[in-house]
């Protein structure tokens, strides 16, 4: 199985094994320098560690193969990973928000050389295990979602070090709850997009196309009178399914073959594509919308009409 498309299982277990330990350390070191983006930062490792598993899950599941109960296969368990993993990041980014807020009207005493210790490691492990999983995260939303948790991490980790020097030499005890409400700013800034992504993807909702464009490029095709009643969906972030109704001259159904597959061949190669769906009529429906918008009822009523 081709690493560019799935993680191994070694790589989740390296990864959730690192985020355990720097979560535990920096929890204790945390309590221990009175540092609240330490804290934070170990928050966030805790939940590191749930999105790595949860990813994993959602990736075993994914493999599967299209079987009677889900047609379209299981690809979509990582969608919902990718939606609980960013929504994870948002409440968790609030929260520290608001514990920050309450920190910058009454600042307490930090111990700027454990808080910088604790940071550094916890930079060399959120660093490694962004890289373990930067490899595949460009293709998949659920890849992503646990990328950027580490991604967060790495940077919260270079602003407690920040907060730690200044503290530690400046005694500006206030830089503590400032850096945590910027990384939970950032962390929500990038994770929103997510949400919204795999939403649109779980509501079946249609990528950017041009359907006049498309309906030009079928319309060229010799046999094909009219299109209507298009369809486009998502199944995940890399496969786009069509359906259409196409009016075509009366023909064989040898030679209409050849037309499906121009058909299936100009959506795969200009628009993405990967799986179409055609129905074929004569003078049915032509005329019609390429975005049908009667309710059902109506529509069955006009159908038996024209029959």
């Amino acid at each position: 199985m081709a690493e560019d498309k799935h993680m191994s299982g070694r790589k989740f277990f390296t990864v959730t094994v690192l985020n355990g330990v720097i979560t535990i350390v920096e929890a204790v070191g945390g309590l221990l320098s009175g540092s609240l983006s330490l804290l934070s930062d170990a928050f966030h490792n805790l939940g590191d560690t749930f999105s790595i598993v949860i990813s994993y899950i959602a990736h075993r599941i994914s493999l599967r193969d299209e079987d009677e109960r889900n047609t379209f296969g299981y690809g979509r368990a990582q969608i919902l990973a990718a939606m609980l993993n960013a929504l994870l990041l948002i409440i968790v980014s609030i929260f520290l928000v608001v514990e920050a807020v309450k920190r910058l009207s009454h600042p307490e005493t930090i111990n700027g050389e454990l808080m910088m210790g604790v940071a550094v490691i916890g930079l060399v492990a959120n660093l490694a295990s962004a890289i373990l999983m930067h490899r595949g995260s460009k293709h998949n939303l659920n890849m992503k979602a646990t990328y950027l948790h580490l991604l967060s991490d790495t940077l919260s980790s270079v602003g407690v070090i920040f907060g730690a020097f200044m503290i530690q030499w400046y005694n500006v005890t206030i830089i503590d709850p400032i850096i945590t409400i910027i990384v939970a700013a950032y962390i929500t800034f990038e994770s929103w997009p997510i949400v919204r992504h795999t939403i649109t993807i779980l509501m079946q909702g249609a990528p950017k196309m041009d359907y006049d464009a498309i309906k030009q490029d079928l319309m060229q095709i010799d046999g094909i009178t009219s299109v209507h009643h298009i369809h486009i969906w998502m199944i995940d972030e890399n496969r786009i399914m069509f359906s259409a109704h196409i009016n075509m001259r009366d023909m064989l159904l040898s030679e209409a073959e050849p037309i499906y597959h121009q058909v299936e061949e100009i959506l795969a190669k200009k628009y993405g594509i990967c799986h179409v769906t055609l129905q074929a009529e004569d003078v049915r429906g032509r005329g019609e919308e390429m975005i049908l918008n009667e309710d059902l009822d109506q529509q069955l009523l006009k159908r038996q009409n024209e029959e």
